[in-house]
């Protein structure tokens, strides 16, 4: 079961990915609860911005620095790492392969050694893409998956299998405290306005009155968990005594094209939807199975897909004034 009534205030914590969407809410969420959190970033792909938010709090530390090439040596006793440093979007994969499977290996290897040095809890955050374009729906996390290996998303599902295995090995190998999570479909503000997925093309294409682009006829599903419920997820997955890995995100699936349609209606859109070839090796279904997640804590997720979307669209509304 999980334990998750602890005090922070003397516990410091390791952010992998510190800049990016989902790792800056989850280092914000803890510098709240008063934790003092050493992020790690090199801004590949994540945002100045969201350090500036987070260099707010006092017992916030950032390092700008490349994972791949090593860790900075830090003498301060570390008690928990997240790694949630790999960039996730499918315009990085055609765009920076190399860098995402050398994160996703070197990088993680190394955090996976300063865990082993601190004897620090070591929380991998994985991927709902390490299942490919799965046989068996929804997606239980003992499925072993249907993955291809030469083609646009490889380097993205593949390393982080294998940043799954390397985890497994250090706990086997030196006893590493190790804990991991699939992550499903998140959304929510600080996402980059060219992720290049589903919610932030929906929402911008809608809030400019442009049409929606659907891929394929928009019958692939997809489920849709906002930030601040994954970071709970996060949480209790981290503060849980299980070291299996467990899905987290939202299990409510709708098809693409039904997303395009509530976007539409939620933020009052002029836009008309427009089909375009299903690019390659597309998932047709994601949906995860909570059932694993949900016996072993008291997960549920709390904000649901209209509350959240208005959420997104004002962050949206908001970047685009300042541009």
């Amino acid at each position: 079961m999980e334990n998750t009534n602890l005090n922070f205030e003397n516990k410091t914590i390791l952010v992998a990915g510190a800049a990016g969407f989902i790792p800056s809410h989850l280092s914000e969420f803890y510098l709240q609860l008063g934790a003092k959190v050493i992020g790690l970033d090199n801004f590949i792909t994540g945002s100045r911005s969201n350090i500036e938010l987070l260099t707010k709090y006092s017992n916030f530390e950032f390092h700008e620095v490349n994972i791949i090439e090593g860790i900075p040596q830090i003498k301060e006793p570390i008690h928990y790492i997240f790694n949630m440093a790999s960039p996730a979007s499918p315009v990085d994969f055609a765009r920076i392969p190399l860098e995402i499977m050398r994160v996703n290996s070197e990088g993680t290897l190394h955090l996976l050694e300063v865990a082993r040095d601190h004897h620090a809890r070591f929380l991998e955050a994985s991927t709902s893409e390490v299942y490919g374009d799965p046989k068996i729906h929804p997606q239980v996390e003992d499925y072993v998956g249907h993955v291809q290996i030469n083609g646009p998303r490889s380097c993205y599902d593949e390393s982080k299998r294998f940043a799954e295995a390397l985890t497994y090995s250090f706990r086997t190998r030196f006893g590493v405290d190790t804990r991991t999570v699939r992550i499903f479909n998140t959304y929510g503000p600080r996402m980059r306005p060219n992720d290049g997925r589903v919610v932030p093309n929906f929402i911008n294409q809608a809030l400019r009155g442009e049409a929606i682009t659907v891929y394929g006829d928009g019958r692939q599903t997809r489920s849709f968990c906002y930030v601040s419920d994954l970071v709970d997820a996060l949480h209790r997955v981290m503060f849980s005594s299980d070291h299996t890995p467990f899905n987290i995100g939202n299990p409510e699936e709708r098809t693409i094209l039904e997303a395009a349609q509530a976007i539409i209606e939620i933020l009052d859109s002029k836009s008309k939807i427009i089909f375009k070839p299903l690019p390659v090796d597309d998932p047709t279904h994601r949906c995860p199975s909570l059932k694993k997640l949900q016996q072993a804590t008291d997960y549920r997720p709390q904000v649901g897909f209209r509350d959240g979307m208005l959420k997104t669209a004002e962050y949206f509304r908001s970047m685009s004034t300042h541009l």
